[in-house]
């Protein structure tokens, strides 16, 4: 199929952009990178009016320190992202989950500004900036705002981004010392959405007690799931096995309420989801400990 007719517009600059948006209100739509809008525009799942492609925007693309953390300009593509020695300096779980999204193809035009903002409970990067404390940009005419991860998403596929506002930029703060970070998933064949992954990222203190942590599933509920009572359990304990399959248990059993599809039933969810939270637990602690041995 084809799409309906739209107007085009492509900017040159993050002003003009943000005038555009604010003169065509809830008739206009972001393009970026184009790899999931277009095939809905095609099937007529999207109908937008008129698109306001931001790709002849230069300074919408970086990937630059910010306070020891990164900041990443939103129409930087994701195989720019995969291939930063920065980023895998600064935060290493997102170059260590970058070649689950798609294919390689799909990462060349892809950007990291649109996996944010298409909202897709199912994807990867979303829930590792989730687990990695993300913040993003929100811009529109005359105005800026910063939002967390837990006020960015709100339902499947839908964010905080008003109808005149532009994702600009996403911030990852930096890790604390003694951190570890590790991302799990399952799918039924490579480049596909996970039928659950799980982002996690731990902080240790001085005597090794878990001082900190974040666990963030996918594709157990309409949002990226943070699971708070697993964290919990977790806080003031040595990483133990014992202590870590408590931990997988309560994410899975207490901290989400999957549902079934075509794919994959209640059941199998929860149970991917204890054995992937489980391994991504275990593999960040041993990250975060500096070593590749055994826990205690």
């Amino acid at each position: 199929m084809k799409p309906a007719e739209f107007d085009y517009y492509a900017p040159a600059s993050v002003e003009e952009a943000l005038d555009l948006l604010a003169e065509l209100g809830y008739d206009g739509k972001v393009l970026a990178g184009g790899q999931s809008l277009v095939p809905a525009m095609n099937f007529r799942m999207a109908l937008p009016s008129a698109l306001v492609d931001l790709n002849s925007i230069p300074e919408l693309f970086y990937i630059k320190e910010e306070d020891g953390g990164l900041a990443i300009g939103a129409m930087t593509r994701d195989s720019q992202v995969e291939h930063s020695s920065l980023v895998a300096d600064r935060a290493p779980m997102v170059v260590e989950t970058m070649p689950y999204v798609a294919h390689p193809q799909i990462r060349n035009r892809g950007t990291f500004g649109g996996l944010m903002a298409h909202a897709d409970p199912t994807a990867q990067i979303p829930a590792v900036a989730f687990a990695l404390n993300a913040r993003y940009l929100l811009r529109k005419k005359e105005a800026e705002r910063w939002v967390t991860s837990e006020e960015f998403y709100i339902g499947p596929f839908t964010t905080a981004i008003e109808p005149d506002e532009i994702l600009a930029e996403v911030v990852i703060p930096a890790a604390p010392e003694r951190s570890g970070s590790s991302y799990q998933q399952v799918a039924r064949q490579h480049g596909a959405q996970g039928l659950v992954g799980v982002a996690s990222l731990v902080t240790l203190d001085e005597s090794g007690r878990c001082q900190d942590a974040r666990i963030v599933l996918t594709s157990v509920g309409e949002t990226p799931v943070f699971a708070h009572q697993a964290v919990q359990s977790l806080l003031g304990e040595l990483p133990t096995a014992e202590m870590i399959q408590a931990a997988a248990e309560m994410a899975s059993t207490a901290d989400i309420d999957p549902g079934s599809d075509i794919h994959c039933t209640v059941e199998y969810r929860r149970h991917l989801a204890n054995v992937l939270t489980r391994r991504s637990l275990t593999a960040a602690f041993e990250r975060a400990a500096g070593n590749a041995g055994r826990l205690i």
